[in-house]
């Protein structure tokens, strides 16, 4: 015996990180039953069946690109027509000029199951699958994470070609194209700092005026998200137009619950139309102005984030989430080991990056009496240096 190699003292299931299969010979099926084939065959669906599907979260915030890098246009200005001459020839149109290279990183991650012929004789099909459960969620929490780790990070890396992988407009010396006449400064910033210790609206309307003064989340195929914690979630359902909140700020507009908010009686007439009870399967809990709140346990506490959506995974959508240009090693793959079955000794993978593919189309703020912004940590984010 290996002297790292676990011993079975019989309890079911038994699964092992440490150790290596000891099975010289491979059983057939599992103690209830069912062909280890057949769970094989299982796993497989279920993995194409993941694949197809990401975050409602996450997905709203990011697109699938095979690139390292990218040049991207910074503004969503638009071209406009001219007057016309009886003889002369008009102007031809053309794309913005102000693109920028955006880079985007990429790195490997793995875990294993092992499983010795006796654990595999003695446990039920529906033991074995609890390990591939557990897979599912780490790799879960592994994309999310990562993603909501680019969104709220305020450093730029270099990926391995070289190219930065940048943030979102961070004050470093950048200077953004200007939108419908308004310009912007070398240390334009959309990592902000509330300079109070509770959330108020004038920090959703500040937030929401740094995205919209880029252009974004202003045409009718996008959306402004605004996304934060329950925490604030809860102080922001009070807000009311012209009335008085925290830090003495004075709300513009009213908090106005979904259509999926739980029923509620009120003595005013509600102008408009409600935010809908979801967006692209993601809960919306009501609006602020053209802001709609979106809570989740996944944004840090005292951290909030505008983000301007163009729908589930679409391609002008804020951030890329990079695959292997080869489609046989992108999503989540598991690779058999030694043996007939490979669920005897299997490799759970996944390789992807990220990177912002426009930095002015989201802002993030912390919720703090400082004066500056300190990136959060993002729960099961995995740093891959």
């Amino acid at each position: 015996m290996l002297a790292n190699e676990s011993v079975w003292n019989g309890s079911l299931p038994f699964g092992f990180e440490g150790g290596i299969s000891t099975a010289d010979d491979a059983i057939g099926t599992t103690a209830d039953g069912v062909a280890l084939d057949v769970v094989w065959s299982e796993v497989q669906d279920i993995l194409a069946a993941w694949n197809a599907n990401r975050d409602a979260l996450t997905a709203v915030l990011s697109y699938s690109t095979t690139l390292k890098a990218e040049a991207i246009p910074q503004s969503s200005s638009t071209d406009s027509f001219e007057p016309a001459s009886e003889f002369g020839q008009p102007e031809s149109l053309r794309p913005p000029a102000d693109y920028v290279l955006m880079g985007f990183d990429f790195y490997d991650y793995d875990k294993a199951s092992r499983w010795t012929r006796f654990a595999l004789r003695d446990s039920t099909a529906g033991q074995i699958r609890a390990t591939l459960n557990y897979a599912l969620e780490a790799d879960n929490r592994l994309l999310n994470s990562a993603i909501l780790h680019q969104l709220f990070t305020d450093t730029a890396r270099i990926n391995e070609d070289g190219q930065t992988v940048w943030p979102l407009y961070n004050a470093d010396s950048t200077v953004p194209p200007e939108y419908l006449g308004k310009r912007f400064t070398s240390n334009h910033q959309h990592f902000l700092a509330s300079g109070h210790a509770t959330i108020d609206s004038g920090d959703l309307e500040d937030l929401a005026k740094t995205v919209t003064h880029h252009g974004y989340g202003v045409d009718p195929t996008s959306r402004l998200l605004c996304l934060m914690n329950p925490e604030q979630a809860e102080q922001v359902a009070s807000f009311k137009a012209g009335e008085e909140n925290a830090n003495s700020a004075v709300a513009k507009h009213s908090f106005i619950p979904s259509q999926g908010a739980p029923a509620f009686l009120t003595a005013e007439q509600i102008i408009g139309t409600q935010a809908p009870a979801a967006y692209e399967n993601l809960k919306v809990e009501g609006s602020y102005g053209n802001l709609w709140i979106v809570q989740s346990d996944l944004i840090p506490e005292d951290y909030i984030s505008v983000v301007a959506t163009y729908g589930a995974n679409s391609p002008s959508n804020a951030i890329a989430v990079r695959q292997h240009p080869n489609a046989i090693y992108q999503g989540f793959r598991t690779i058999p080991g030694a043996g007939e079955y490979p669920i005897q000794d299997s490799f759970f993978t996944r390789a992807f990056g990220t990177g912002v593919r426009r930095r002015g189309q989201a802002a993030c703020m912390q919720i703090t009496a400082e004066t500056s912004y300190t990136a959060p940590d993002i729960y099961g984010y995995v740093s891959p240096v």
